[in-house]
């Protein structure tokens, strides 16, 4: 009974004076305290100034690179495809591969330059090569883990660097080949523009929840309504002997291209159990998160652009 003693007690006038006499916490305690709310970030998570800057810069440079100097291009190409293969070796070792690093980091140059000095069929001898040493240099650290090791090997080897082997073909030495390029960032920059302001408007239907919960079918009907668009508009005005219908063809294929290759890299990494393939980037995470839509749609920029308008020498 002497809870019930203790709860029918009556108030000690002691306690009630110390309690009337304790002072109040001050402003200046109570705002020092008050933790500071955190960045504001877009529906994607991301910081979207810091990632609109980012993009402007990157984007920038190589324009100028492409206009100004060609052999800066070159070399831009070669040091993106290299941070991308060590941002991909450094993300699958999350779960435990370890694909042989030093090989694909020389096979990033080799396909580069197989590419820009010797076009679409000195390419494929640059990732050959590359896959063999790949397989030869495994081979000194024993048999555990050796397919696991070389298949991942061989996945970067073909996603980063053959991939981004295509800018090479579309920027030389076609005499047009910096408006190829151009047209391409162009139409990349449209469709994830142009998706993301329609999902953030109209989005209702996720379109791959599993994999990027905030991609929607009406971001991604954007997506290829703006580039269909834009690029019929550019094409036009930009490459000679082209038409609208060729811009409208070539926006909608890149579109496509660019979207699956943002939810590509998005499985990748929900495979993976990593949120960005590092933290190079302010707003982006890593390289390969701002090339994820850039490495697909670069062989289908250059395919379509093969077969509608023709380079000319």
């Amino acid at each position: 009974m002497a809870h019930l003693d203790r709860a029918h007690r009556a108030p000690d006038p002691t306690r009630a004076r110390q309690d009337d006499a304790a002072p109040e916490p001050s402003a200046e305690i109570m705002e020092a305290t008050t933790p500071e709310p955190a960045p504001r970030k877009s529906r994607a998570g991301r910081n979207l100034p810091a990632a609109i800057g980012v993009g402007a810069g990157l984007g920038g440079v190589v324009v100028v690179s492409l206009f100004v100097w060609k052999w800066l291009f070159l070399g831009l190409v070669i040091a993106a495809v290299l941070v991308g293969v060590w941002e991909m070796v450094r993300a699958v070792g999350v779960q435990k591969a370890r694909p042989p690093l030093v090989p694909l980091l020389l096979g990033c140059p080799l396909m580069v330059c197989l590419a820009w000095f010797g076009g679409a069929e000195r390419l494929p001898l640059g990732l050959l090569a590359t896959l063999l040493l790949v397989f030869v240099w495994r081979f000194a650290d024993g048999v555990a883990n050796y397919q696991r090791d070389v298949t991942a090997g061989a996945l970067i080897a073909v996603y980063v660097p053959f991939l981004g082997s295509f800018a090479a073909l579309l920027a030389y030495p076609a005499e047009d080949g910096a408006v190829r390029v151009l047209v391409t960032i162009l139409a990349v920059v449209l469709s994830d523009t142009g998706g993301y302001a329609t999902g953030v408007f109209l989005g209702k239907h996720p379109m791959a929840p599993s994999v990027s919960p905030a991609k929607s079918w009406e971001g991604f009907a954007g997506s290829i309504v703006w580039t269909g668009a834009g690029s019929a508009i550019a094409l036009p005005l930009l490459l000679d002997d082209a038409v609208w219908w060729h811009g409208a063809i070539f926006g909608v294929a890149v579109s496509i291209a660019s979207v699956l290759g943002d939810l590509g890299e998005s499985l990748i990494k929900r495979d993976l159990g990593v949120k960005d393939m590092s933290n190079l980037l302010p707003g982006h995470g890593g390289l390969m998160d701002r090339l994820d839509s850039v490495l697909l749609a670069l062989p289908t920029a250059y395919a379509v652009l093969a077969f509608l308008v023709p380079w000319s020498k």
